[in-house]
């Protein structure tokens, strides 16, 4: 089996080298695609059976780390084709070898219902716009959240219980739009894209909310929305990682202006690496605390608790906050040398910022956490 961790540290330092590059490229330029594609990265949780690598999630998690810790865009492409991948468990099997069977394979798109669905024979016929669509220039395939409406756009719901359901488009079906101009994750790609009446045939859907995995394996009794938290997360947390490396190589040369001292030498600069440091060995150790209780449960073939789904998200959240802070601490201490675009740190830090308000991670997951921890009645449709 290839191993992806390492497959990952192969391609960091060249990743590292083109990371001005990607952001000025507002997407993944072809050869880092074909790099992040030959080495499997963005096929992590497809299952074996269709000649995936089928990884764990703690392993999922490393490897998106590793790839942020050389570039935040390519790390987020990795993370939402990665956690995408999981989908290739709940399609059915024919739909799911067409879609994920492929070794150039690679998915993203996005989950919530704001395009309309209408029913046809054999499918239905979608049209919408999406926001964030993450590296949807460069995936074979591309999901969009719908909702079934009928003839007078009333919301339907079928008799099999279909109402919301993440539809696959081909890339053919897809109109890419050029909004995608922003202060951090520029590599990614995230544009909005549009899908005009386009037919998706019956069973090229999951619906996340209701859908039960067809693939019987630990991997697919995680929730979806947390592996995403958990995979925006090991961005945090690689992001910080590099800038830890970045702030120590500038530190041993840097003095402050008026000093006679470097960084290094400064105590200012010794306390925020070390906490920085601290700060991303820490949330990683959490995190992966949380995922090892939770897989050890369903390796045993039980279903997550509401508590394992709770903490996962709890230490989501954390990672993300707290490795957001610690990014604008490096970049304070490390003065004018960090003002600078050419300057690598001030990518990670504008790039650490943006993860950290995805609605998975944000502040107000703490409250849903907060709640949840005192007993009060809670939604935990997305948890």
């Amino acid at each position: 089996m290839v191993d992806l961790l390492q497959e990952a540290r192969g391609i960091g330092s060249s990743l590292a080298s083109r990371s001005e590059q990607i952001e000025a490229n507002r997407t993944l330029p072809d050869d880092v695609v074909a790099d992040l594609t030959d080495a499997g990265l963005f096929r992590m949780f497809t299952p074996t059976g269709l000649g995936g690598p089928e990884v764990d999630v703690a392993t999922a998690i490393d490897v998106i780390s590793e790839v942020s810790r050389h570039d935040g865009g390519a790390g987020w492409c990795v993370m939402i084709a990665g956690t995408t991948s999981l989908l290739a468990g709940f399609l059915d099997e024919a739909h799911a070898r067409e879609i994920y069977g492929p070794a150039d394979s690679c998915t993203g798109g996005y989950a919530a219902p704001v395009g309309t669905a209408r029913i046809v024979d054999g499918g239905l016929r979608v049209s919408g716009t999406w926001a964030w669509g993450s590296g949807t220039r460069h995936c074979t395939w591309i999901g969009g959240g719908a909702r079934i409406v009928g003839a007078d756009g009333s919301p339907l719901r079928r008799d099999d219980g279909l109402y919301a359901p993440l539809v696959f488009f081909n890339r053919a079906d897809i109109e890419h739009l050029d909004t995608w101009h922003v202060t951090g994750l520029a590599g990614s790609g995230s544009a909005d894209y549009r899908v005009a009446d386009a037919f998706v045939p019956e069973g090229q859907w999951t619906q996340l909310m209701t859908a039960t995995p067809r693939l019987d394996g630990p991997q697919w009794r995680f929730p979806f929305y947390g592996v995403l938290a958990m995979g925006i997360a090991a961005v945090s947390i690689g992001l910080l990682n590099g800038a830890v490396d970045r702030f120590a190589e500038l530190a041993t040369s840097k003095k402050p202006e008026g000093s006679g001292r470097t960084l290094s030498e400064r105590s200012t600069g010794q306390a925020v690496v070390s906490s920085a440091e601290a700060t991303a060995r820490s949330t990683r150790s959490f995190l992966h605390d949380v995922i090892g209780e939770a897989w050890t449960t369903a390796e045993a073939g039980d279903p997550l608790t509401i508590e394992h789904r709770r903490s996962l998200r709890l230490a989501a959240c954390d990672s993300a906050q707290r490795g957001a802070d610690a990014l604008t601490n490096l970049q304070r201490e490390a003065g004018g040398a960090a003002v600078y675009l050419r300057e690598p740190l001030q990518r990670m830090v504008r790039d650490g910022q943006v993860a950290a308000t995805h609605a998975m991670v944000a502040p107000r997951i703490h409250e849903l956490t907060g709640r949840l921890r005192f007993g009060l009645d809670t939604d935990t449709t997305l948890l």
